[in-house]
Formats: C-alpha cells, sequence, structure tokens
C-alpha cells in the first residue's frame, strides 16, 4: 500500500470514527437529557430499515456511475458531460427520494407543519405580507410564522407562493421544483472547477459531484434549492472575472451573479457567508487554469495576461454590484427590514430548541454530520487538499529570493484553496451557534464546495463505491426528517 493511500484511509477512518462518536455520545445524551431533540443523534431522523419504489433504480444508477462515471467524465465532450451530470444527478436524487414513495419522499416533505406551504393562504397579499413580516417572527407574537418561515427571509417563501400562483400547488410540485433545481448545483460546481481550476480537475470531480450523499436531503428539501442557487452565483462569478470572453458576456455574468448572491442572502441568513467563497473565487480568478502549466508561455506573457484579467474583474465590478443590489432594494421597498429580521430570528431561535441543545455537542457533532453528506471519500480528499497547500506553502519557502516568483499556484492548489474557503464558510457558521443540528440539510449549499475535494483522489471507482454504500445505507436505515 502507497503512503498517499494509507493517508487517504487515515482520513476517511478519521472521519467515521468521528461519526461512530456522535451517535454514541448523541444518544447518551439524548437518552439521559433529552435535549438533543433529534432521535438518532447526529441525524434528524428515526431508526427505520425499509425498501421502496426507488430501490431498484437507485441501485443501478450507483452501479452505472461507479462502473461508467469515470470513464465517461474523461471522454464526453465538455457540454454533454454538464448535461449528463445534471440528468444523472437528477436520477440520483429522485431514486433515493423514492425509496421512502412517492407521498412520503416527495409529496409531504414541504408541506408538514414548520414547513413553507403551510403559510401560502397568509401570503394573499403578498406586499402588505413583506411589510408585517418581521411582526410575527417571536414566538408569543400574534400569530408567530412556524419555524422554518421565520428562520428564512421571505423569498424563500415566497418561491413556493409564486409557483402556487402560476398553478404548480402541493407538496409534489414543490418537491419536484426543490429536486429538479438542486440537481443543477453540481453542474455550477463544475462549471467553476474547470474556469478556476482546469478542466483536467472538473472531469475528475464530476462523478463524485453527481453520486454525493447529500442528494439523500437534496430530495426533497428546500436547502437543494438554496444549494443551486447559491452555486451558480459563484459560477457566474467565476466566469464574469477570468476575461474568457467578451465584456458583453462578462458584464451580464457578473449582473446575473450579484442577482443570484442577492437572493440567496434572501433565501438564508447563514448563506451570506458564501461571500467568502466568492472572496476567493475573487482571488483565484486572476490566475486562470493551466497558466502555470504551460511551458510555452513566457513568464512576461502570463503576467500582462494576468494583469488583464485584474482589470477585467474591475471593469466588470459595477455589473456585479449592480445585480447584488436587485433583491436587497426590491424587498427593503416592499418594508422587510433583513436587519431587523435576523435581530428577531436569533431571539427566536434561543426560545425554541436552539436555546436547548447543547453547543459543546453540537459543535462538533455537526462536523459530524457533515461527514455523513459528503462521504468518506471528501475527507480523504480534503486530506489531499491540505498536503497540496502545505508543500505549495513548503515551495515558496524554499525558493531562492532570486528565483521569479513564478506564475501563479499550480491547478491543484487552485482547488485546494476553493475547497479551503468553502470549509472555512462551514466552520463559521458551526461556530456561530446559530446551526445546532439539522445540518444535514442546513449545511447543503457548504457541502457542494467541498465535494471537488475528491479529484485529487486515485481508485476513483473504489471510493465512488463507498459514496454510494453511504448513501443507499443512509437511505434505506434511517427515515429523515427533512
Amino acid at each position: 500500500m502507497t503512503r498517499p493511500l494509507l493517508r487517504d484511509l487515515c482520513a476517511a477512518a478519521a472521519a467515521a470514527l468521528l461519526v461512530l462518536a456522535a451517535v454514541l455520545v448523541g444518544r447518551h445524551i439524548q437518552l439521559a437529557h433529552h435535549t438533543l431533540f433529534v432521535h438518532w443523534p447526529p441525524l434528524f431522523a428515526d431508526w427505520d430499515p425499509h425498501v421502496g419504489p426507488g430501490t431498484s433504480a437507485a441501485v443501478l444508477v450507483a452501479v452505472a456511475m461507479v462502473a461508467y462515471g469515470p470513464l465517461l467524465a474523461v471522454r464526453l465532450p465538455w457540454r454533454a458531460l454538464l448535461a449528463t451530470a445534471w440528468g444523472t444527478a437528477m436520477a440520483w436524487t429522485w431514486s433515493l427520494a423514492l425509496v421512502d414513495g412517492w407521498h412520503q419522499g416527495v409529496a409531504i416533505r414541504l408541506t408538514t407543519t414548520n414547513e413553507y406551504l403551510r403559510v401560502i393562504d397568509r401570503f394573499h397579499d403578498i406586499p402588505a405580507t413583506l411589510r408585517d413580516f418581521t411582526h410575527h417572527i417571536v414566538a408569543g407574537s400574534p400569530a408567530p410564522w412556524p419555524a422554518h418561515i421565520a428562520g428564512h427571509p421571505p423569498a424563500a417563501t415566497l418561491t413556493f407562493v409564486l409557483l402556487d400562483r402560476v398553478g404548480l400547488r402541493g407538496g409534489g410540485w414543490a418537491g419536484a421544483w426543490c429536486i429538479t433545481v438542486g440537481a443543477t448545483a453540481c453542474v455550477a460546481v463544475l462549471v467553476t472547477v474547470r474556469v478556476l481550476a482546469g478542466e483536467r480537475l472538473a472531469r475528475r470531480a464530476a462523478p463524485f459531484l453527481v453520486l454525493a450523499p447529500a442528494a439523500v436531503w437534496v430530495g426533497a428539501s428546500a436547502d437543494g434549492y438554496f444549494a443551486a442557487v447559491a452555486a451558480w452565483s459563484v459560477a457566474l462569478l467565476a466566469l464574469a472575472v477570468t476575461g474568457r470572453a467578451g465584456f458583453g458576456l462578462r458584464g451580464t455574468a457578473a449582473f446575473g451573479s450579484g442577482l443570484l448572491f442577492g437572493l440567496t442572502c434572501y433565501l438564508s441568513y447563514g448563506l451570506t457567508l458564501f461571500a467568502l467563497i466568492a472572496a476567493g473565487v475573487l482571488l483565484l480568478g486572476r490566475g486562470g487554469p493551466g497558466r502555470p502549466e504551460s511551458p510555452q508561455r513566457p513568464r512576461s506573457a502570463c503576467t500582462r495576461s494576468d494583469a488583464r484579467t485584474g482589470r477585467h474583474a474591475a471593469r466588470v465590478l459595477p455589473f456585479l454590484l449592480a445585480g447584488l443590489a436587485v433583491v436587497p432594494l426590491l424587498f427593503t421597498l416592499a418594508g422587510f427590514d433583513w436587519w431587523e429580521a435576523y435581530r428577531l430570528l436569533v431571539t427566536r431561535y434561543y426560545q425554541g430548541v436552539g436555546g436547548t441543545r447543547p453547543y459543546g455537542y453540537w459543535v462538533w457533532a455537526n462536523l459530524a454530520c457533515t461527514v455523513l453528506i459528503v462521504g468518506l471519500a471528501t475527507a480523504a480528499g480534503l486530506q489531499r487538499a491540505g498536503r497540496a497547500l502545505v508543500r505549495e506553502r513548503a515551495d515558496v519557502r524554499a525558493r531562492p529570493v532570486t528565483a521569479p516568483a513564478g506564475d501563479g499556484p499550480a491547478a491543484e492548489v487552485r482547488l485546494a484553496l476553493l475547497v479551503c474557503c468553502a470549509l472555512l464558510a462551514l466552520l463559521v457558521a458551526d461556530l456561530s451557534g446559530m446551526s445546532k443540528a439539522e445540518t444535514e440539510r442546513i449545511w447543503l449549499p457548504f457541502a457542494m464546495w467541498l465535494l471537488p475535494a475528491c479529484a485529487f483522489l486515485t481508485h476513483p471507482r473504489v471510493w465512488l463505491t463507498a459514496q454510494a454504500v453511504l448513501a443507499l445505507l443512509l437511505n434505506h436505515l434511517l427515515l429523515t426528517g427533512w
């Protein structure tokens, strides 16, 4: 066994032990003190071994992806790969959702007590409801909003209100919307990785983005939809700042990125942390993919190109800011105060189970939930990403003072930096204490950006098998709450 593979296995084993510790310690805390408010810690789920209509399809998709996914990811034309990734991610997510049956797995997920569809009738006058929204956040106020509506800005609920208005009524359509849109998140991540770190790494990451255990919660929770909106805001930003198209297209991409990031902030308060990932994209966009790996290009040419890229970023900044202003401006003019709503949400959070759940357990058990949504392969990939950054730092220190500084980090280092930005955002969310439990769905938007770390792995079929087995076990042994 080679040393890199041994390190991969050690990282995966450490992640598995973290999950085991979270299960054992969590069961003890829940049985002794009843303060976790989850039935199968650390997940919001119940032990319920079962099979269902989607079982055969889920196994078939998993076997096909393990057998042919890595090969197709290398051979398919790029646009065909993106379409195939979306289609396969939808097949994987739908089949996992249907393991619980149409009614339990899709149709009622967004209609339960705390979910968005419960309050659609209160939005018959949308402007008036937005003006009055903050008056119903705190528990004890007149007609307080259910937990999820109070815990999110109104764009989340408005999405399902507008679906209802156009005739797509009920939990079935809402679930289908979340799965269909949520499955596009893997495409957005692929586009970003290709632009920032090159096509080779994007292709290597593709099967892992498609066959992610996170699909268990994408189908069907609104957080899968949030993940896609946030992911496309990052993808459009990457396209805008790397200068690979005409100025008009770059400006359009920048405006779209700002528009979607503004929407992201009005879908979930916590997703403002995507600003950390966006900052990473702005930093990495200056280098562009593959430049240091082109010995035919003289350093002076690379420097001139990077300077042009910096000017591209500066030129599209007004478009980005203009797009970013649209959604906040519309909601503010409609009478919704984001900052006041967030202040009241913090009060509501500590009025409920968030004030009882022990921070000392969840601050690390949340990370165990993350292992379950990204899989052991991602734990091994993150270890390799960390080593890539350490090697780059060591190379910089060892370089003689008189040696040229080089043209920027290698493709692997750029991918590692992108992944680390997502990990940083997730850790900030964790330390905030505003995400105690249920992070298997709440952190779906961040988890999608950890999965590209799997591009560093060797033996992809073995790791894909581990990912598929984990997802199938989770979906067939547990009845998840979302």
